[in-house]
């Protein structure tokens, strides 16, 4: 089935004018905050004494500082628009292939956190739901409670320490020295090795809110009426829980599924800094301490591309699990 069959010709046009609206308000958010910031990417040039004021005054001519906010805007969104994201002051190169392999090792990280996180999450708030009453149940969304209120930062940092002091795991990169030329299977095994420890320490994040959602959805679905009539007549427990309540309580999970990818997503650039993953994090904050504003940019709206995405995903999934949603 196509998506337009899915979720209708016109609900897709919708959706990517909503989404091209998005991106031009967030594109005008972060080209404003980069204005008004002090200071530029050659200030430091400047400062340092390597170029002379004069040097310095070109290549800010060159890089188009020096003309008014709205033009350099409008320059920048033509550009953007055929498919040119502009040049790095810090690196001196093309944008475009120095964020590509960046997004995609994101990518990578986050989809692989967002599969474990929800073939953990469901059976959990499945099971936390079915013992909602009995003491082991409530102990455990009481300790999903209290690693909630638990910094991100911290979680991520812990992990670390723990991976540094046993060894067992590697504590940065995506991928081990000595593995430059090794078989693909070889190096498919090194890579999930470098995967393992930012995924838990994502999926440590994201699993306990995850959770107390599923179980008060599921709780919601099996005090409906249609169920416990249901379950007056006999029907065994454990079919009337994980088919017709999981069942009913499919709409609020796929919607949630959609912002856990927005959730994991953020919280991955905290995890890719502090675990030194190669990903979009550790290359917007080099770009912001460095000031270099087109790759700031360029950073930003792959980011914000990406939670579209996730989003518009769990949109088609919400009408096709359910077509009686409005388009």
């Amino acid at each position: 089935m196509s998506l337009v069959r899915v979720v209708g010709r016109s609900v897709v046009v919708r959706h990517l004018a909503r989404a091209l609206v998005e991106l031009l308000a967030v594109s005008l958010i972060a080209f404003a905050v980069t204005e008004l910031a002090p200071g530029d990417g050659f200030g430091q040039a400047r400062l340092e004494r390597q170029l002379s004021p004069a040097a310095v005054d070109a290549l800010r001519s060159r890089a188009g500082l020096d003309r008014p906010f709205l033009a350099r805007y409008a320059s920048w969104v033509a550009s953007v628009a055929h498919g040119d994201l502009g040049r790095s002051i810090a690196y001196g190169a093309p944008i475009a292939p120095l964020v590509a392999r960046r997004a995609l090792n994101s990518l990578l990280l986050v989809s692989a956190s967002l599969a474990v996180t929800w073939i953990l999450v469901l059976p959990l708030g499945v099971w936390m739901a079915a013992r909602d009453r009995s003491a082991d149940g409530r102990l455990l969304a009481a300790g999903a409670t209290a690693l909630i209120a638990v910094p991100d930062l911290l979680i991520a940092i812990a992990l670390l320490l723990v991976a540094a002091a046993s060894g067992v795991l590697p504590t940065g990169g995506v991928r081990g020295a000595g593995f430059t030329g090794a078989g693909r299977l070889a190096a498919i095994g090194d890579l999930v090795r470098h995967l393992v420890l930012p995924v838990a320490a994502l999926t440590l994040i994201a699993a306990p809110p995850l959770a107390r959602h599923v179980r008060a959805s599921m709780l919601d679905a099996l005090r409906a009426p249609y169920l416990l009539a249901a379950a007056a007549r006999g029907i065994p427990y454990r079919r009337l829980l994980w088919r017709s309540a999981l069942r009913a309580a499919a709409n609020p999970l796929v919607s949630l599924f959609g912002l856990s990818f927005a959730a994991l997503f953020s919280a991955s650039m905290i995890v890719e800094v502090v675990m030194s993953w190669p990903g979009l994090g550790p290359m917007l904050l080099d770009a912001v301490r460095s000031r270099d504003e087109p790759l700031v940019l360029a950073g930003v709206m792959l980011s914000t591309v990406l939670l579209l995405v996730g989003n518009g995903c769990a949109d088609v999934l919400l009408r096709a699990v359910d077509p009686r949603i409005a388009a």
